[in-house]
């Protein structure tokens, strides 16, 4: 694994004031913040990814760098390839059900991360707790909307690892047991994760105590919580778990939908079938294609309406609400 922390704040305060001449800009924010560096663990940013060399140029720049020079965060990238038990080196496999794509295997992501933790996380017969302090982020298309407010509570942990996808999707095992969140940077499709997770980590390192020198910036920013946040969020929620719960109950209504316009992609399964007793489900391995279409419809919708309600409009949305608090 590559370390990208540079730089502790006693070797810039020797460069710095050793050269007994006027403190650049950047240097001296450092300065401004060594004692709270000091006084403070730095949090960790950690990204797995097959592109490692992606990350060398972004990190390199602005706040970002400023932030690992005085020790506020410390990022370490992981070449996922790393743990793969092939020659080739294999990450990726056919989808379960068929269909477009290759979709990202579970096995290797599971080791990146219990490797990164230093722990095991589980499997059907008994998942480890997450811990406290610590995130598990997969970056998806088809997660729940990256926010000023998603950023504020990251900012409050000690831990993010970032699980970078690519291909047509990852094994969603990975999105059920091993992520503690999925989450999507904006309504586009991107080759991968590594851009959208840079972009969190710029946006969680700027919301850091020292990272922007002049606290003020960040309460005045856009976005900055004014009061209206929570009501916003309550609005927006959408349906609640225990209405999700009953999705089965409305199954005739969400197959008149057609699953390409407006809904966030199906689950995607590879190999193996069976992972830490975490099984595919059946109705992708049985062949039968029209049973795999009505399942991947319900499954996106079902999707949309846990992550992303805004994307289903008034009327759809409050016709599936009435529905599913019939009796």
């Amino acid at each position: 694994m590559k370390s990208l922390r540079t730089s502790p704040c006693a070797l810039v305060r020797g460069r710095v004031f050793q050269k007994k001449r006027p403190l650049r800009s950047a240097a001296a924010t450092i300065a401004r913040t060594c004692d709270l560096a000091d006084a403070l663990t730095a949090m960790r940013f950690e990204l797995i990814t097959i592109f490692p060399e992606f990350f060398a140029g972004p990190l390199e720049h602005g706040i970002v760098r400023r932030a690992r020079e005085a020790g506020l965060i410390e990022v370490r990238v992981q070449d996922l390839r790393e743990f793969t038990q092939d020659r080739h080196r294999t990450v990726d496999d056919r989808p379960f059900g068929g269909g477009e794509g290759m979709v990202m295997k579970p096995e290797p992501l599971f080791e990146a991360v219990e490797s990164l933790l230093g722990r095991g996380v589980g499997d059907a017969s008994g998942k480890t707790a997450p811990e406290t302090g610590t995130a598990i982020v997969l970056l998806s298309a088809a997660g729940k909307r990256f926010t000023q407010e998603t950023a504020r509570r990251y900012a409050e942990l000690e831990r993010i690892v970032f699980i970078c996808g690519r291909y047509e999707g990852v094994d969603e095992r990975v999105a059920e047991h091993l992520a503690t969140g999925e989450i999507s940077v904006g309504d586009f499709v991107l080759s991968g994760g590594e851009l959208p997770a840079m972009l969190i980590v710029d946006a969680v390192t700027r919301l850091l105590p020292g990272a922007l020198g002049n606290e003020a910036s960040a309460q005045n920013e856009s976005f900055a919580d004014n009061g209206l946040g929570q009501q916003l969020n309550e609005f927006r929620r959408g349906p609640s778990t225990a209405s999700l719960a009953r999705v089965a109950s409305v199954k005739k209504f969400y197959e008149t939908l057609d699953v390409r316009q407006g809904l966030l992609d199906y689950p995607h399964y590879t190999r193996p079938a069976e992972y830490r007793g975490w099984l595919v489900p059946e109705v992708l391995i049985g062949g039968n294609h029209e049973e795999i279409r009505k399942w991947r419809r319900e499954m996106a919708l079902e999707k949309t309406l846990r992550n992303r309600p805004d994307l289903l409009n008034t009327a759809l949305l409050a016709k599936v609400e009435r529905d599913l608090r019939e009796p």
